[in-house]
């Protein structure tokens, strides 16, 4: 029986859009070398079908060729709306919609420098004074 389509993208088609947020439009060839550039080596047709049905799926969009020339795919979607859709499904399906849980999780599991924890505390700190006003 066939997976159902998430509403996320896949590891693949992620990468893809970080490709395209990083610099858009790009054809196919582009997207092609900046994956392989990134370690991720695929074949021409591969990427084809790939941004096929991300274009499908309405993540990207396919847009006309300026002068003949290849086309080009662009992002439908901000990184930002992505990333807050994709934690928001972790943070609902795997610890019950419990920040706390997030933040625990994310300390045992994450190697925190000094700076990146005091970096944590003011937004702790901005977070808590907004929550007060």
């Amino acid at each position: 029986m066939a997976r159902p389509n998430s509403e996320h993208p896949t590891e693949l088609e992620l990468q893809i859009l970080k490709v395209l947020w990083d610099e858009e439009p790009m054809t196919v060839r582009a997207v092609r070398d900046a994956l392989a550039a990134g370690g991720r080596d695929l074949a021409h047709t591969t990427v084809i079908t790939m941004l096929s049905t991300m274009v499908d799926k309405g993540q990207i969009e396919k847009l006309e060729p300026i002068q003949g020339k290849a086309f080009r795919f662009s992002p439908l979607h901000q990184r930002e709306d992505v990333s807050r859709g994709m934690l928001g499904d972790i943070v609902d399906r795997v610890f019950d919609g419990s920040a706390e849980a997030v933040m625990l999780s994310l300390f045992d599991v994450a190697d925190l420098d000094e700076v990146e924890l005091a970096n944590l505390r003011k937004l702790l700190n901005k977070k808590m004074k907004e929550g007060k006003s």
